[in-house]
């Protein structure tokens, strides 16, 4: 499953980049607010991260772009009892549509690949691949930009009923 998604988005990405009137790379970085919902989540509270990663914006038009991005992700929650760390690589390819100029909204789907699971004080078995969608918005100033976004799990990330629930503040710099 994990690479006819990576194939798919790979095939995607090249067809966009055919068809982009601009191109540009960049990296970026913040804090992840996660948690866990569903109906066995009960008694969670929220656990801080942060996330890494580059990105590609193509734009299509003046107004509207696709970005593809690669993130490393710390997300997970803690029961009173117990640290449930989950760690993430995130690909979100996010449709972009600038409102004015230099502020956009974005929404799109993120495929995440479990690399790193660690649940102090509980045993359960988390699943490799999570899918979820995201929301947000951008602020873009020269080369910078600033973003607030949420993740909302789409599939379960174990046997229970239990979704990722992230909020993520995020700083940039686009390098050309």
């Amino acid at each position: 499953m994990k690479k006819i998604v990576l194939v798919i988005m790979a095939v995607i990405g090249v067809s966009l980049y055919g068809n982009a009137q601009s191109v540009h790379f960049g990296a970026k970085g913040g804090v992840n607010f996660a948690n866990l919902n569903g109906d066995d989540a009960d008694g969670f509270d929220g656990r801080t991260g942060f996330h890494i990663g580059l990105l590609a914006e193509l734009g299509l038009t003046d107004k509207f772009s696709i970005q593809p991005e690669v993130l490393y992700s710390a997300q997970g929650a803690k029961l009173s009892d117990a640290d449930l760390n989950l760690d993430y690589v995130n690909v979100p390819v996010l449709a972009k549509y600038y409102l004015t100029d230099g502020f956009s909204v974005q929404a799109g789907p993120q495929f995440g690949i479990n690399v790193k699971d660690d649940f102090e004080g509980l045993e359960t078995d988390v699943k490799s691949f999570e899918m979820s969608g995201a929301v947000g918005v951008e602020y873009k100033i020269g080369s910078f930009f600033a973003q607030g976004r949420y993740n909302f799990g789409l599939s379960d990330v174990s046997d229970e009923n239990v979704k990722n629930s992230v909020f993520q503040l995020s700083v940039g710099y686009l390098f050309f």
